[in-house]
């Protein structure tokens, strides 16, 4: 059976296991009957407030057992609800939240989902003592959940049968008194968080497990040692992507034959599988330390992995590279010896004396002639470092192929292997987008912090590139530009730069809908957030044009490189084209208002101008499209959208609106 083959059969045994394990109890979803509870009446419509679902999903004056999508009632009680696949008005999808207070309500409530619908924030405490004691399915997936799970929202849900958490942004230890306590638990879905610390042992104990994943984590430890008693039904475990280690115990191992789906692959277990066949296909193990099968890891990291944790590893360990011995020193020697050593500190002390002098006479000749070029204004010379890289990146030519010394310090230095379990192997999943300067992936390190990674590969065309936003950010870090976490710049084929995630993502994704149903325009970010990102934009440009020596251009301000945090103040991004201005002075207002034309038109031809005026033009683009919510103004330069720029503004006015 071919890899790609089995894959697919996995995923369909998963579907099929999951939908299994759903399917007992009899869980009514379909609509049907007449409500008749007083109680579960309010609580609906608590909901349908707390959550802002829309009317045409939820009409008024009309009974929810018979027209309200999602709701299904047996005899006159809500026995089932479903949020999933619905949509939030206009005004709720500006603060959405987990807000679900009106499920107390539902006394005789077995089965709640609300997977793919955003419901940000913690899980509350209250969820546990509050939810009705004969629920049995609790689906709340890939909600943008975030925090911890406290340990009381889980108890008193003695009859839940499925439990699925998975692609939320949960971080923390798991409840270790609460998981155990599930007794009639089928599915146990947490996969696809930021989970830290071990697994409880009491998990592989509990007797109606049939599905467990907890995949892409940072959960950590070893597996139970022998005399635990696992589960007689398990079906699908999958504990891949995690930082397990330690061996496989012998009753794991007869689990693994047993089940249909095992996934231990992407962990640290050492020593010898003995499963050498994969258990007739129905378990991976990749990228382990096993001794005794094919595709693991490398025994450096394996080694690294055991010895940061002082742990004992059960594979061979690379000693250390043996450092020369020291020749001989003979005592004939030792007169000659000192004679040398004065002879050599002499000359370089007078070596140092005279270059002191030459110095002294160079920087007063150097700072008389910046003086009369600031008068005459004329540019400087550009210095090293960013200078030098923005230029070649402006200009096409070959940048330098190591880093100065200040671009190193910058920011953290990550592992590559760090980076790879966080954004799950640069997985499909996870990419963001595939930019002019690298592949973006989402990812979460082993802390919980969410990060942006950019990948840049040999499919780049300008693979130097990321040393521009290396050096602008060695020469300080200010608040308008993307916060850039650190970089990986161990492999020569490969360079990694992380950036701190920024929760609103991108101005041409607040601003605009991606949706084509009807009333999906404009979304309704208010004036008071446009001119706040206005603003912000304005003061990260000024910090590039007046505050960097030399001036920087950006040259690609539009509104996908414009990011938001979650307060909505500007982030710019997109800084791998970002280099020092060509051959600007100190210009009057006037003189740059006449070369704006000239510059737009540089801008125009598919190779962005390295002047500020250029920038500003693009800002005024991005003005005009937060104002008219004209969408792609400002990633535009083709005709047609000049052409719309002079119908819509005076021709003395644009360029003046623009520049100003």
């Amino acid at each position: 059976m071919t890899r790609a083959r089995a894959r697919g059969l996995w995923a369909l045994l998963l579907v099929a296991l999951v939908a299994a394990a759903v399917a007992p109890g009899a869980l009514v979803l379909a609509q049907g009957g007449t409500l008749t509870s007083r109680s579960d009446l309010v609580g609906l419509y608590a909901l349908r407030g707390s959550l802002g679902l829309r009317a045409r999903d939820w009409p008024r004056r009309a009974d929810p057992c018979a027209a309200w999508a999602g709701v299904g009632c047996r005899a006159g009680r809500v026995v089932s609800l479903s949020v999933a696949g619905l949509r939030r008005t206009r005004l709720a999808r500006l603060s959405p939240r987990f807000d679900v207070d009106g499920l107390r309500n539902l006394t005789r409530l077995e089965a709640f989902s609300a997977a793919g619908f955003g419901l940000p924030g913690s899980i509350p405490a209250w969820l546990g003592a509050g939810l009705a004691p004969t629920l049995q399915s609790l689906d709340i997936s890939a909600c943008a959940v975030s925090g911890e799970i406290p340990a009381s929202a889980l108890l008193g849900l003695g009859n839940l049968t499925t439990l699925n958490l998975a692609g939320n942004q949960l971080s923390g230890q798991l409840p270790a008194t609460a998981l155990p306590r599930l007794t009639r638990l089928r599915t146990l879905n947490l996969s696809r968080n930021a989970f830290s610390g071990a697994l409880p042992h009491a998990v592989w104990s509990l007797p109606g497990l049939s599905v467990l994943d907890v995949s892409r984590n940072n959960l950590t430890g070893a597996l139970p040692t022998p005399g635990l008693a696992l589960p007689a039904n398990a079906q699908v475990v999958d504990l891949s992507g995690n930082f397990f280690y330690g061996g496989v115990p012998e009753t794991f191992r007869r689990l693994f034959a047993q089940v249909l789906l095992a996934n231990i692959s992407g962990n640290y277990f050492d020593g010898e599988l003995g499963v050498s066949d994969g258990g007739g296909g129905n378990v991976s193990f990749q990228l382990n330390c096993f001794l005794d099968v094919l595709g693991q890891r490398t025994q450096v990291d394996c080694q690294q992995f055991y010895a940061s944790r002082g742990l004992p590893y059960d594979g061979p360990v690379i000693p250390p590279a043996p450092q020369p011995a020291p020749s001989p020193v003979r005592k004939k020697h030792k007169n000659l010896k000192y004679i040398l050593i004065g002879a050599i500190g002499g000359g370089l002390l007078l070596i140092a004396v005279v270059a002191a002098i030459v110095f002294c006479f160079v920087c007063s000749g150097s700072t008389g002639r910046r003086n009369h070029q600031r008068e005459s204004g004329a540019s400087p010379s550009a210095p090293s470092g960013v200078s030098a890289t923005g230029t070649a990146a402006a200009t096409g030519g070959t940048q330098p192929s190591a880093l100065s010394a200040n671009t190193v310090k910058v920011g953290d230095s990550f592992a590559y292997d760090q980076l790879v379990n966080a954004t799950s192997g640069f997985g499909e999943n996870r990419l963001i987008k595939h930019g002019h300067s690298g592949d973006l992936y989402h990812g979460v390190l082993q802390d919980g912090t969410a990060v942006v990674v950019k990948r840049i590969t040999s499919r780049v065309p300008r693979k130097d590139a990321y040393l521009a936003e290396l050096d602008l950010f060695a020469k300080g870090v200010h608040e308008t530009l993307v916060p850039l976490l650190g970089h990986c710049l161990d492999k020569e084929e490969e360079k990694v730069l992380v950036y701190r995630f920024v929760r609103n993502g991108d101005l041409s994704n607040a601003l605009h809908r991606k949706s084509r149903e009807e009333n999906e325009g404009l979304q309704s970010l208010d004036w008071i957030k446009r001119l706040k990102i206005a603003t912000g934009v304005a003061e990260a440009l000024c910090y590039l044009h007046h505050e960097c020596s030399p001036p920087m251009v950006h040259r690609d301000v539009q509104a996908s490189s414009i990011l938001l945090d979650d307060k909505f103040d500007v982030r710019l991004g997109s800084l791998s084209k970002v280099c020092p201005q060509e051959g600007e002075g100190h210009q009057n207002v006037i003189t740059k208002l006449l070369r704006f034309s000239s510059t737009a038109d540089q801008g125009s031809s598919g190779s962005p101008s390295a002047t500020c005026p250029y920038d500003v033009y693009c800002f005024g683009k991005v003005l005009l499209e937060l104002v008219t919510g004209r969408l792609g103004i400002s990633a535009s330069n083709n005709a047609a959208t000049s052409e719309w720029l002079d119908a819509t503004l005076r021709h003395d006015a644009r360029y003046t609106l623009l520049y100003l």
